[in-house]
């Protein structure tokens, strides 16, 4: 959409959180621009790609780069992985954490948000991969917690023909949440490691215990094989909204991912997460932080904007955008006429994406197989604003605004042009309407302690599960139970 109103004024001016929204695959939320002359996502396979992409983003004082994942290929639409195959829409994809290292090595500040499902690895052997993370990125580390909805990945990996039911994935979710927070907060205690060189004990046993987790899905006697990391718990991030994703993320998350059609749509969603994370888990809702999925286009003069706009519509793939929503919401749009309108349907997928098609339509047309082709094939399931960098900026603050989000994902069309184009001129708009940081607010600092601003905010959140879980040092095993 193109952002040509007048600003709208905020209440209160605050620095927003910037993310980079990326996948190891070409094109990610555009399929079919990687065979643009100028696109280099191609290149995923390079480490250079991931380390020079860190680099440029640290340079420019994006809080993190926020790394996508699915664990099978896109097989709904027309019933068959061709279209995904043929356009590259999200396939081939690599593993996301694997990469992190390296660009955390390069850099120093910048930090990472992976998505990693809890439906298909078991809590012990996520734990011990995300704490060797966190320990080597120096607690720069975020986990986008996330439940499964492909079931191409149930066949490849459970050998089953669907995944769980919707709600069943998050209330093992539920289980997996409580086993993940006694390994890392409960099995070992602060000051367990003594590294007493005299005495040959490096870590006093008496500091480290079982958890003893038994449960409807999970067996974990423990305790865990790492020591505690730099952040213990990595930064929650979640991205469900569904009914039963509210209420995961009304207890767990630290912030919310949201890709919606429309700042209404984001911001009852995120007043009800808010409200159920008051009256239902005794949390501050406010604490919870809402990041809005969006892809900028950007030119010095809206003509040059609309110009690349145009252009990047020759190369976005219809199939691939097809696939895209084919797995997002389990619906096969190739078994729906050219002018047959996209109805509300039960869906075991992505369920608040299909809720939010049905109830959301297209200025002055209606969601036909068409209109959805257009729609996801530039930014995917997010907006895509397009203008000067005043029309882009004015276009976030009515997010922010309308929206109640405090930062954004920002998805690319073209990689890594589009980045270099925020940049260079969207994020001096930013600053100057005093929307975003000069620097770090803990330089060398975790993730926690920069997403917040708030040095030595090194525990988890939210705050009654630190309270609740965490073995602080000095206290002895017998008054800290661990809890059930």
């Amino acid at each position: 959409m193109a952002a040509t109103t007048p600003a709208v004024q905020t209440r209160q001016k605050k620095p927003l959180i910037v993310n980079a929204f990326v996948e190891m695959c070409s094109g990610h939320q555009s399929p079919g621009l990687w065979r643009h002359p100028d696109d280099e996502s191609w290149k995923f396979n390079d480490l250079d790609h991931w380390v020079e992409l860190a680099k440029l983003l640290e340079e420019a004082k994006f809080h993190g780069i926020f790394i996508a994942d699915v664990l099978g290929g896109y097989d709904v639409y027309k019933n068959s992985l061709d279209p995904a195959v043929i356009s590259g829409a999200q396939w081939p994809v690599n593993e996301p954490l694997s990469v992190v290292p390296a660009m955390a090595a390069a850099t120093k500040n910048i930090c990472f948000g992976v998505t990693i499902s809890t439906t298909y690895e078991q809590p012990y052997h996520l734990a011990r991969r995300l704490a060797t993370v966190d320990h080597l990125t120096k607690g720069r580390l975020g986990w986008n917690v996330v439940t499964s909805y492909l079931d191409s990945a149930a066949r490849n990996i459970h050998g089953k023909a669907t995944q769980l039911a919707h709600d069943d994935r998050y209330a093992q979710a539920e289980e997996y949440m409580k086993v993940m927070y006694k390994l890392f907060q409960s099995s070992w205690r602060d000051d367990a490691v003594i590294l007493d060189r005299e005495r040959g004990i490096y870590t006093d046993p008496a500091l480290v215990r079982e958890i003893n987790h038994k449960g409807k899905f999970f067996d974990v006697p423990g305790p865990a094989i790492t020591q505690p990391s730099p952040q213990r718990t990595p930064l929650l991030l979640q991205a469900g909204t569904s009914r039963a994703g509210k209420i995961f993320a009304a207890q767990h998350a630290e912030a919310i991912f949201t890709s919606a059609h429309s700042p209404a749509v984001c911001a009852k969603s995120i007043t009800e997460i808010r409200e159920l994370a008051r009256t239902e888990f005794g949390r501050d809702g406010n604490r919870i932080k809402v990041l809005a999925l969006v892809t900028p286009i950007l030119g010095r003069t809206e003509e040059e904007a609309q110009a690349k706009h145009a252009e990047y519509r020759k190369y976005a793939s219809t199939e691939g955008a097809l696939a895209l929503f084919g797995g997002w919401t389990g619906i096969d749009l190739d078994q729906y006429g050219d002018d047959e309108e996209l109805r509300e349907v039960e869906s075991n997928a992505v369920k608040s994406t299909v809720t939010g098609y049905a109830k959301f339509s297209p200025q002055n047309s209606k969601w036909t197989k068409h209109t959805v082709a257009e729609h996801v094939a530039i930014g995917g399931n997010g907006p895509i604003i397009v203008g000067t960098p005043e029309q882009v900026a004015d276009g976030l603050e009515r997010w922010v605004e309308e929206g109640g989000v405090d930062g954004f994902n920002f998805a690319y069309a073209l990689f890594p042009q589009s980045f270099k184009d925020i940049i260079e001129l969207l994020l001096p708009e930013l600053r100057k309407r005093g929307l975003f940081w000069d620097d770090y607010a803990v330089p060398g600092g975790t993730y926690r302690e920069n997403f917040y601003g708030e040095p030595g905010q090194k525990h988890p959140l939210p705050e009654h599960v630190a309270a609740k879980f965490q073995w602080r040092a000095g206290v002895p095993a017998e008054e800290h139970q661990i809890p059930e």
